[in-house]
């Protein structure tokens, strides 16, 4: 199925986005891949560069309770029994504006019932000399506080080597642990003697990660970067975030049900909440009538 999409370029970067969920479908640097993307004519597989929005990851059975009230979500994991990444991956994006190297898409959430909330994003995407970056606003357009959270799905690639040769940087001192079936939430751990130690830069080998990490350390402007590189090819991509984004969800993308797509890159989200946020209410962005929230994400090629 054909669905709009607008291209922008600038400083060696050349992206793709989709009108049909704002989802990146295609991003280079001077002719060199730096997420993994898809065809103009191909269904978003595996949710490659999908924009998630107004949760981030997993709620457990698709059920919450916010403000007294119990709600219901489609369960679309029914594998996992969960609702997962969101309710705007998969729906028109209405066209703002498109220069040759930005454009800004605009998607409203109405109320159902099952998420009876109304809320108004708008997502610019942009490339210049930092990178491509991506600036998101939600604006509260309903009558009700609102639960919202939001982040990237892009599985960065490192250069040609295989996945296991690439050497990770993540600057995160915890770690939250899953359970193995449906990976929901356990704890919160010190990545300390774990595999999941990866704030000294080394090879990923076999490791599997389908993690969010938090604790994360940051630069004196407030920034944190996590880096992957091919050390063989020489090259590499960033993924750059503010403290609007104190997780960041790390994926080897192991899908042995798939193995011509498995392992084929590194998901890096920054998170403005974890999973399962709406029912524990960790990080959960509330947005009152009228009220807005800004976040945003940089991805660099190394």
């Amino acid at each position: 199925m054909t669905h709009a999409e607008y291209r922008i370029e600038g400083d060696g970067y050349t992206a793709v986005v989709l009108g049909l969920g704002a989802a990146v479908r295609e991003l280079t640097y001077r002719g060199r891949p730096l997420v993994v993307g898809f065809g103009p004519h191909e269904e978003m597989p595996n949710f490659r560069g999908a924009f998630v929005a107004p949760w981030p990851n997993r709620i457990a059975d698709g059920r919450y309770s916010f403000d007294g009230a119990d709600h219901q979500l489609a369960v679309n994991e029914p594998e996992r029994g969960t609702a997962l990444h969101g309710l705007v991956f998969d729906v028109p994006w209405d066209l703002v504006d498109h220069t040759a190297s930005s454009v800004t898409l605009s998607c409203t959430i109405r109320p159902t019932e099952a998420y009876p909330f109304e809320l108004a994003l708008e997502v610019r995407f942009a490339v210049d000399g930092s990178g491509f970056r991506t600036d998101v606003t939600a604006l509260n357009t309903g009558t009700a506080r609102a639960p919202y959270g939001v982040c990237p799905h892009p599985y960065l690639l490192a250069g040609t080597s295989p996945l296991d040769d690439w050497v990770l940087e993540l600057p995160a001192d915890t770690v939250l642990t899953v359970t193995p079936d449906r990976l929901l939430p356990v704890a919160k751990e010190p990545v300390t003697g774990t595999p999941f130690d990866f704030r000294s830069a080394h090879a990923l080998g076999d490791v599997q990660i389908d993690h969010a990490f938090t604790g994360i350390r940051r630069d004196a402007a407030g920034l944190a970067s996590v880096r992957v590189t091919d050390p063989r090819a020489g090259t590499g991509t960033a993924m750059i975030f503010d403290t609007t984004c104190p997780w960041v969800q790390i994926h080897t993308a192991d899908l042995p049900q798939k193995p011509e797509s498995t392992r084929l890159g590194l998901a890096v989200e920054p998170m403005t909440c974890p999973p399962e946020a709406f029912n524990s209410g960790e990080d959960l962005v509330v947005l009152a009538q009228g009220e807005t929230h800004r976040t945003g994400w940089t991805i660099t090629a190394l």
